[in-house]
């Protein structure tokens, strides 16, 4: 390395509520020797952060001027409303807007909900952020309607929140500048998207050939072996070979085998 070459890192900015930490992980363990560093920044200023080059991509709130960045929407979360745990939205499972129409609603000025117009009675005067709002709510001045994962990030013991089932919702991207889709951009495109290490759409980690001799030695090989071989055995062939042969009649029904590999798994649940 010359004096005047750079190191290659990645800054990767992210917006309150969202928590990087998994993708990072996964980061540190396929490019160990490329540092990642982390720039939190509020949902207000993410993308100028990012045309400006402070952040290489980062994790942003829809919506996204797509003039000049490029986004891969990511997850929707859950709207809720948060309220004292004496309150008598804290007895039920959810809430609409209408329940919330005698109460006064706190609609901070770094709101992130698209509203058309916010539930409940507006306070005298809008708290500057969420955490403020928060504050508010603690003190029995009000409700405070955010995504989820905010509620989470300024939890209190005196709080709590319900599911407010008619409420915009956030949903959450992973945002970067078009001009600069850079490798490493796209290695951290395909971790979000949960692309192995040998994925076809990933970046490579191996060269290529310099030119056509090798696959195509390869894959002559391939035709040959085959030729030789007959077809390839498929995956599980004792099932629906020797065993199936011996099943006689039962083999062209597709045996238990067959059967089992055909249930399905149960549905993961949400989170």
């Amino acid at each position: 390395m010359t004096g005047s070459e750079v190191p290659p890192s990645f800054r990767l900015a992210y917006v309150p509520g969202v928590t990087p930490t998994k993708w990072v992980r996964i980061w540190n363990e396929r490019l160990p020797d490329v540092p990642l560093t982390l720039v939190a920044v509020s949902a207000a200023e993410a993308f100028g952060v990012l045309r400006d080059r402070g952040a290489d991509a980062g994790f942003v709130r829809l919506p996204v001027d797509r003039e000049d960045l490029s986004a891969i929407p990511l997850y929707t979360e859950t709207t809720v409303v948060v309220v004292p745990r004496d309150h008598v939205v804290a007895a039920v499972d959810e809430v609409t807007a209408e329940d919330l129409a005698d109460d006064i609603v706190l609609h901070p000025l770094d709101d992130t909900l698209d509203w058309e117009r916010p539930p409940g009675r507006p306070a005298f005067e809008r708290p500057a952020t969420t955490e403020d709002a928060v504050e508010l709510v603690a003190a029995g001045v009000g409700l405070l309607v955010v995504p989820q994962s905010l509620a989470r990030l300024h939890h209190r013991k005196d709080l709590t929140y319900r599911p407010l089932t008619d409420a915009p919702e956030s949903r959450v991207a992973l945002s970067w500048p078009e001009e600069a889709t850079t490798d490493l951009v796209e290695d951290f495109i395909g971790i979000v998207r949960g692309r192995t290490v040998n994925s076809s759409r990933g970046r490579s980690q191996t060269p290529a050939p310099a030119s056509g001799t090798a696959s195509a030695s390869a894959s002559g090989k391939g035709k040959r072996a085959d030729a030789a071989g007959g077809r390839k055995k498929p995956v599980g062939g004792r099932t629906g070979g020797a065993a199936g042969g011996r099943a006689g009649g039962k083999g062209s029904r597709g045996g238990s085998g067959g059967a089992k590999s055909g249930r399905r798994g149960k549905p993961r649940g949400r989170s």
